[in-house]
């Protein structure tokens, strides 16, 4: 007789075969993953008419969160932004738009039409996102819906297929297929120690076979799920022929897995992006913040006084020094620790800890929309290759033209700083015409963006690496302010990378400023 398995195996076992996605599935209904947070805006006392001055260092959203929160709350705010633009790494770029990086400016030709920009940094906005969500809809960021998976899209390795792209539906029905024919037989032959009932066996059995689209003795054999062969409408529909495991097992174990789980984590809810670009966002912020922004504003020096904190910093030529009552800090910290301060050595220390991703982006504008005639609206084509993923655009849909994401390499790119524009230029083609024949013929206006070589940023998100006891404390020494500085932004978060996690380090640290403000105004 086959023995039943227990909830916690059977949920081990998806975790091996199906991913993160489908156990935070079966948690959630089992109420044992907690819900999303809401949105953390801290309820600020308002200052009724006294005097405190706010310096915020850096013009990422975690530092205009700040202004624009305090400011509601009657703090004096000013930003010192360094470089020509505000918004970090939430940055779209359209025609006339300049790519500030170190050794490789390029100025944007895009035709000037609405819908042809490219968002070179944050570009996905997940529904589980609360605090981003609420920004976009209190400073009136029309957003609209992202395609991030579509079963249309293709997966390319040269091994397999004999290095001809196929329809990401077709192999992932048939993984599934395979490996709920795994399950099922794993699931049968499972052992003991908190058993489902039989009804709850016989319950399971039946999804591992919906799952995986098995016939009645647990076979696999092909499935309808990846479309039709021919018919499907008028005539009966013919299945397409089942793919066999063993090619399937010829590609690139990371690109299988990029088909199957793509989904997963952030990316697992439904997806969103602000109309016609990422830096809408942005936009709404400074129209709150009209005057509180001072461009090309280097900073040279912060001295904590005690009792109040002095900024120096550089801006047309002069230079200035600001006095305020606190600074808030989303310079990255591997470029902070190179300003003069006067922060305790091991806040220092801690700085020194926090080391910086490395990530590459690229696309074309491209002649016609040939994706579309194709029938794939949306989405992203993955492939081992070092450009790793195409990204179909979805707004601008049945247009004449479209800009193509042609690179995204996140974690990988330093290889790409070694080229020149035109040897990218030269490898996104190259590559992308494996994909799509017509690639180089269509595309044109071709960009690129190293972000470890972006100026004023020398890096992508910020990393900590493994969470070893020691950075442990130095994570917890940075969350707490020096004296009157606060250091925020995504390198203050456990998940970096997020416009959600600089958004919350923001909220913290005025969190904690308000309580102190009240704590004096109590004394």
């Amino acid at each position: 007789m086959s023995k039943p398995v227990t909830r916690r195996e059977f949920l081990n076992l998806i975790a091996a075969t199906g991913g993160v996605a489908a156990v935070l599935g079966v948690g959630g209904a089992l109420g044992l993953i907690p819900a999303s947070t809401s949105a953390s805006v801290p309820n600020l006392m308002p200052l009724n008419g006294q005097s405190k001055r706010v310096v915020v260092l850096g013009g990422g959203i975690s530092g205009l969160t700040t202004a624009y929160e305090l400011g509601k709350a009657g703090y004096d705010c000013t930003v010192l932004e360094a470089s020509h633009r505000c918004g970090g790494r939430v940055m779209t770029v359209r025609h006339g738009d300049l790519i500030d990086e170190i050794g490789n400016p390029q100025i944007c030709n895009f035709d000037d039409e609405p819908h042809l920009y490219f968002n070179c940094g944050a570009a996905r906005i997940p529904s589980s996102h609360k605090n981003v969500l609420n920004y976009c809809k209190e400073l009136g960021v029309e957003l609209e819906m992202f395609i991030n998976e579509n079963k249309n899209a293709l997966v390319h390795d040269p091994d397999l297929n004999g290095g001809k792209p196929m329809r990401n539906i077709d192999i992932s029905t048939n993984l599934k297929g395979f490996m709920a024919e795994m399950m099922f037989k794993g699931f049968n032959a499972a052992e003991l120690d908190q058993p489902f009932t039989d009804e709850e066996a016989s319950k399971v059995v039946t999804l591992i076979r919906q799952f995986g689209d098995l016939d009645q003795d647990g076979r696999y054999t092909g499935s309808l799920r990846s479309g039709y062969a021919s018919g499907g409408f008028i005539s009966d529909p013919v299945q397409e022929e089942m793919i066999q495991i063993r090619d399937l097992l010829k590609a690139d174990t990371g690109l299988l897995r990029s088909v199957l789980l793509e989904n997963e984590g952030e990316t697992a809810p439904m997806l969103m992006q602000p109309v016609h670009g990422m830096d809408n966002i942005i936009k709404g912020f400074l129209r709150k913040l009209e005057g509180k922004v001072q461009y090309h504003a280097m900073v040279m020096a912060v001295h904590d006084h005690g009792d109040s904190i002095d900024v120096t910093y550089d801006q047309n030529g002069e230079r200035h020094t600001i006095t305020a009552d606190y600074v808030f800090n989303c310079i990255p910290a591997h470029l902070m620790v190179g300003i003069e301060n006067n922060f305790p050595e091991e806040y220092r220390e801690a700085m020194k800890q926090i080391r910086r991703g490395v990530a590459y982006k690229g696309a074309f504008q491209m002649k016609q929309r040939f994706w579309e005639d194709e029938e794939i609206y949306g989405g992203i084509t993955w492939t081992n290759q070092p450009i790793r993923q195409i990204w179909y655009p979805f707004h601008g849909l049945l247009k004449q033209k479209g800009v193509m994401l042609a690179a995204y390499d996140y974690g990988g790119g330093d290889r790409w700083q070694r080229l020149t524009q035109e040897e990218r230029i030269e490898e996104m083609l190259s590559q992308g015409e494996k994909i799509h024949p017509q690639y180089r013929e269509m595309a044109e206006h071709g960009i690129t963006i190293a972000w470890h070589r972006m100026n004023h940023m020398l890096g992508c998100s910020a990393r900590w690496g493994s969470m070893t006891p020691e950075r442990e404390v130095q994570y917890s020494l940075l969350q707490q302010p020096a004296g009157r500085h606060y250091m925020i932004g995504d390198q203050i978060s456990r998940k970096s990378a997020w416009m959600e996690s600089a958004i919350q380090s923001a909220h913290w640290a005025m969190a904690h400023l308000d309580q102190r403000v009240r704590s004096e105004a109590a004394a």
